[in-house]
């Protein structure tokens, strides 16, 4: 099993979906697990009193990282833990609106371009102080930063720009021995993907562009997070790792 002992970790958006099998699989490996909330406080409690039930060590911080100083009042939540050294950071928060181009709104989009886009990149700028040789920087992005979907466009385009960032701060931040990169899911079956995955119609849909037969789990991508977040990576950098089940091939 991959060894995350004396190492910290922080996961936005860990209490659900995919944030929350992350934070668990980094615990799992060993890694102090700052799990972050915006709004679901209780379950953000309950993935930290599991992970200290079974010997493991984690935190729970709330910030909302739609607002302007969301990054800001997150990075100064987790030095406030008295943390002064981040092993690996999580990008994962995220919304996905479904809307038509024509029905496609304002406030909509820069909600998903506050959470997806500038959160991440402002809380990675942030935490730098805190970050260093060895540490690694995982965004999420998605499948449809390479394949067109309907209703879709304004969330399709805050994961493009998340690939583009990864490339970025790589680049950028290498010269620190600073590793980033993306991890990019398929359709998973999650809260957050129910407008996409709520019927077994939409269900049996996404599993026809696949090819592998089944709809994904948060671990699978957990899975990738940990990859990410290990030395097994080390010699990986500025790269998106699509975790699709082989979609849209």
């Amino acid at each position: 099993m991959t060894d995350l002992t004396n190492k910290i970790a922080l996961v936005t958006g860990a209490s659900r979906g995919i944030g929350r099998a992350s934070a668990a699989r980094l615990a799992e490996a060993g890694a102090r697990v700052i799990v972050h909330y915006s709004a679901s406080k209780t379950a953000a409690d309950e993935l930290v009193a599991e992970i200290r039930a079974k010997g493991g060590q984690a935190d729970a911080v709330g910030a909302d990282l739609s607002a302007a100083d969301g990054a800001h009042t997150l990075a100064e939540a987790v030095k406030g833990l008295g943390i002064s050294k981040l092993d690996v950071l999580v990008n994962n928060a995220g919304v996905a609106e479904l809307s038509p181009f024509e029905a496609q709104g304002i406030e909509s989009f820069d909600r998903q371009f506050a959470i997806n886009v500038r959160a991440p990149y402002f809380l990675t700028q942030e935490l730098l102080p805190l970050l260093g040789e060895g540490s690694s920087v995982i965004f999420l992005s998605s499948v449809v930063a390479r394949v067109a979907f309907e209703g879709i466009s304004a969330y399709s385009a805050t994961k493009g720009a998340v690939e583009v960032i990864v490339r970025g701060l790589a680049k950028e931040l290498g010269t620190r021995g600073i590793r980033v990169n993306a991890v990019a899911p398929g359709a998973i079956d999650t809260d957050m993907a129910q407008d996409f995955l709520g019927t077994e119609e939409s269900r049996e849909y996404i599993k026809s562009v696949q090819a592998l037969k089944r709809i994904g789990q948060p671990n699978d991508i957990a899975d990738a997070v940990l990859f990410f977040a290990s030395d097994a990576s080390r010699w990986v950098d500025g790269r998106s790792l699509e975790v699709s089940g082989g979609s849209n091939l």
